[in-house]
């Protein structure tokens, strides 16, 4: 019987592409999740999650209490971009949630949580001197995300 002998060139090179086709199979997809929020129909905050909390701050002084916040939330890792079961909380400082608000998984390419500012409004009142909030939760994001502080 013949003796096939490998060089042990070829056997360093095979081990290497083996192990780099086995652990491409357990990266993640790269990219971050962003959110925007408006005012109505002005942008206000537009984010990145890797970007610093101290530019988080929503400018609502001059809200009305007939205006709405719309807040669209994209994971980077969802074809379409949505979570589901997702919600967003007021918090204030201590992490307490004052109030939250439960939206119904989206449908289409509307993404968007309807918040009015009238209820912010309320919930301040109760808290004048507290800084409060805005969190986002989904299934896919359990551990949630802080979106914004508030100054109103």
């Amino acid at each position: 019987m013949k003796q096939i002998k490998f060089n042990q060139a070829y056997v360093r090179i095979f081990t290497l592409i083996t192990l780099c086709l086995t652990a491409s199979n357990f990266t993640t997809k790269f990219g971050l999740d962003s959110y925007a929020i408006y005012l109505n129909d002005q942008l206000i905050l537009q984010q990145m999650v890797n970007q610093p909390l101290n530019l988080r701050v929503l400018p609502l002084k001059d809200a009305k209490e007939s205006d709405q916040l719309y807040i669209k939330y994209t994971h980077c890792t969802i074809k379409g971009g949505a979570g589901t079961n997702r919600s967003i909380s007021l918090q204030d400082e201590k992490g307490n949630t004052l109030k939250r608000w439960t939206f119904a998984d989206a449908s289409g390419s509307d993404l968007t949580m309807k918040i009015a500012v009238k209820e912010l409004l309320e919930v301040e009142k109760n808290h004048a001197n507290q800084e409060l909030s805005l969190h986002y939760t989904a299934r896919e994001l359990p551990k949630g995300e802080m979106l914004s502080m508030l100054r109103l």
